[in-house]
């Protein structure tokens, strides 16, 4: 069987919207932040189930955006982090820019989310003020129990739901069940912006503070409540307010161009999980002698299928061979990578390292037939050799 190259994302801006984008480009010439970024983070909120919302440029800056935020703010008793070994970069850089001591959490054996005893351990040892997880490839991670931990160890909760978009556990979507949440835009996620982030939170002092720091740390875009108090307590006039900087900021904004993306993106984002979640059902039919992921989740908005194999590498080789892209399951354990290992050394944690050296996800995204899924599967299981996690030790 022949089949068409297959990727990891395909098409996830559809031609008719880079048309009608295209019309709305030739109409406007103020293309930056303005009133359709506020209309985007006003929809996505209500769809989320949160008060507030802030569009950002990236996933990663909404990360780095929670992380000063919550320092600027004096939300935290100390500038201790526990973050997820198996999770995305920019989920663990930000807080190592920022001056946090980072302790990494190895992940549980069927959802790769925090492994709750390791978790609990250390927040007992080292008493965090603060830690972020991921929930990864869309599955939920253990909610309960590592909101229970964090409020016995008085810990504030973040949550890196980029690859969880429309995930839910018990009711609640994935992203606000912590004091705030993350999210990407980015081409090859759930939908996209081009590139572009969200933060989502019940907190009103802390979506005002993210406001003011995404746009260098001025008081022009928080609410008139705040902004009054802040040019009260420093004794600012109408001129200088205009330019007058409260808290050490950046410039993590997106534009209206990625807004107009995004409101119609955000139409398709119920009808994209659906999708995605029947191609993970197709899959683990397929592949039912390989592990997957399980978890509590109530509907998992899968990101990708991720598997373990023996022969990583070979698999890799074949598949690409057969025009199927395929990569490492996210980057598998963080403690691993050069950044980390140059400023702390290598971390080994037991299943994060299995991850590390086994792990790989399949294409999933909502143009994908169960044809092309049989296929994948079927190329796989020619080379692939097994695969159970207690047979897997790390090299």
């Amino acid at each position: 069987m022949t089949m068409k190259q297959i990727h990891l994302a395909e098409d996830t801006i559809s031609q008719s919207e880079l048309d009608k984008l295209a019309d709305w480009i030739k109409e406007n010439n103020r293309l930056t932040k303005g009133p359709l970024c506020l209309q985007f983070e006003k929809e996505f909120a209500a769809w989320q189930g949160s008060k507030y919302a802030v569009f950002v440029n990236s996933g990663s800056s909404a990360n780095l955006l929670m992380g000063w935020a919550l320092s600027e703010g004096g939300y935290l008793r100390n500038k201790k982090v526990v973050a997820p070994a198996v999770s995305w970069c920019t989920t663990v850089t930000p807080f190592i820019q920022l001056g946090f001591d980072v302790s990494l959490c190895d992940c549980d054996r069927n959802d790769l989310g925090f492994d709750i005893q390791h978790f609990e351990d250390l927040c007992k040892k080292e008493r965090p003020a603060l830690a972020i997880l991921v929930h990864v490839l869309g599955h939920a991670n253990q909610m309960d129990k590592i909101l229970d931990i964090c409020k016995r160890y008085d810990v504030l909760l973040l949550e890196d739901s980029c690859e969880a978009l429309a995930s839910t556990h018990k009711g609640c979507k994935c992203g606000s069940m912590g004091l705030a949440g993350s999210f990407s835009f980015y081409y090859g996620h759930h939908i996209s912006t081009i590139e572009g982030g969200m933060v989502v939170t019940d907190d009103e002092k802390l979506y005002n503070l993210m406001l003011s720091i995404r746009s260098h740390g001025w008081g022009r875009d928080v609410s008139k409540s705040y902004h009054d108090a802040w040019t009260k307590e420093y004794n600012i006039d109408e001129i200088r307010d205009l330019y007058t900087f409260y808290y050490s900021g950046f410039n993590l904004r997106s534009t209206d161009l990625n807004a107009f993306i995004g409101l119609s993106q955000l139409k398709k984002i119920d009808e994209y999980a659906k999708i995605r979640q029947g191609n993970w059902k197709c899959y683990s039919e397929h592949l039912k002698d390989f592990w997957s992921q399980t978890s509590e989740s109530d509907f998992v908005s899968h990101f990708a299928y991720g598997i373990l194999v023996e022969n990583r590498l070979e698999v890799y080789k074949h598949l690409i061979s057969k025009g199927i892209e395929c990569r490492p399951l996210i980057c598998g354990n963080i403690g691993q990578h050069p950044f980390w290992v140059k400023k702390y050394g290598p971390t080994n944690l037991p299943m994060a390292n299995i991850v590390h050296e086994f792990g790989l996800y399949l294409p999933n995204h909502a143009r994908l037939t169960p044809e092309e899924i049989k296929y994948i599967s079927d190329e796989l299981k020619k080379v692939a050799k097994f695969k159970h996690i207690e047979n897997l030790t790390k090299k």
